[in-house]
């Protein structure tokens, strides 16, 4: 099953790619690999949720923003390699969760995004992973994810 058929599986519809709020571009291919600007929580151009993880914003609910973050990202990485099947792995994944200062769990977050790298790509959606606690993220958002793709 190809990953565009594991999205319509997964009754997800890839989202427009968001475009950049400062001076970057969504993603960019090097030879094999394709880096993935970091991907916040927006959906029809709207922000779905701002506050720290721990304070305004439930572990579970920051949960589902990361998965957006990683559809965001997949919007942006398909808008690179045309085809998901062109992708051989996700490599990497750094997740950043705004956090009340008393939060630990922002691994249990990243989940959100890490589970659906592995829904859509299966044994290609495996890989490394660092989940980090900020302070504040752009837009005031509790979530951001960005990847790096290694891609034919």
């Amino acid at each position: 099953m190809t990953p565009e058929e594991r999205l319509a599986e997964l009754g997800l519809t890839l989202p427009q790619v968001v475009p950049p709020v400062a001076a970057y571009v969504p993603a960019l291919r090097s030879g094999d690999h394709v880096y993935v600007s970091g991907q916040v929580p927006v959906a029809d151009g709207k922000v779905l949720a701002e506050g720290k993880v721990g304070a305004e914003i439930d572990p579970d609910r920051a949960k589902e923003l990361a998965r957006v973050c990683a559809l965001n990202g997949v919007a942006a990485l398909k808008s690179v390699v045309g085809d998901l099947s062109n992708v051989v792995r996700i490599v990497k994944v750094v997740g950043f969760v705004a956090s009340d200062p008393s939060f630990t769990g922002q691994p249990q977050v990243i989940n959100g995004a890490s589970e659906l790298f592995g829904e859509v790509f299966g044994e290609a959606g495996k890989h490394a992973r660092s989940a980090v606690g900020v302070a504040a993220l752009p837009l005031n958002v509790p979530v951001e994810v960005e990847l790096i793709a290694e891609v034919r």
